[in-house]
């Protein structure tokens, strides 16, 4: 089957309920406790043009979906909020979304690092592909940028009041400035990451 992997624009509103309950399912069955979306967030990342929506061509339906968090200046970005429809998991989907979202944080933020926290085998092994590399998830959490400038991630109350989860999360990130150490450990501070 042939998905059509774009930029999401404001004619993907309709999609947004089905997104948000999708996301909300997969993160209470992996036990993540990861904050739900508000439909006012999506499409505020729709319009924006930070977000790649996956469509079935043969009857219009969504069939994956995630989003670019930025902070500080555009420095850094995540991906967040990675779903794919139940009846289309196990189709590459998951892929092609996070190939298209890397060349959109290159294009819009070509200097930023890219951070990406996954409980995910098949999202670690595409980040892998794509030039990411492990940083310890304790560095993220200690970083006094993450803690004091991160606070508008849609997690970042969840995370700092259940510590817990960090066990749950591989932390991974693509840096095009070269700041990162052969040891994966990150050379200056700044750091943001997201869901």
């Amino acid at each position: 089957m042939n998905f059509i992997i774009r930029i999401a624009t404001s004619g993907d509103y309709k999609y947004t309920d089905d997104i948000i309950d999708e996301m909300a399912i997969s993160a209470e069955n992996r036990g993540t406790g990861i904050s739900r979306r508000t439909p006012e967030y999506i499409k505020e990342k729709m319009n924006a043009g930070l977000a790649v929506i996956a469509i079935n061509p043969d009857n219009d339906e969504w069939a994956g979906f995630c989003c670019i968090e930025v902070w500080q200046h555009e420095k850094f970005v995540a991906n967040s909020g990675l779903i794919v429809a139940p009846k289309y998991r196990g189709m590459g989907i998951s892929k092609e979304i996070k190939i298209k979202l890397f060349e959109l944080c290159r294009t819009k933020f070509p200097h930023a690092r890219i951070f990406s926290l996954t409980t995910s085998p098949v999202v670690m092994g595409i980040n892998k592909t794509l030039g990411y590399v492990t940083v310890p998830y304790s560095d993220i959490l200690n970083d006094p940028l993450f803690l004091t400038g991160c606070n508008s991630w849609v997690n970042y109350v969840d995370l700092m009041k259940d510590r817990h989860l960090s066990s749950l999360y591989i932390a991974m990130v693509s840096d095009p400035v070269g700041e990162l150490v052969e040891t994966g450990t990150l050379l200056t501070t700044g750091v943001a990451v997201g869901f």
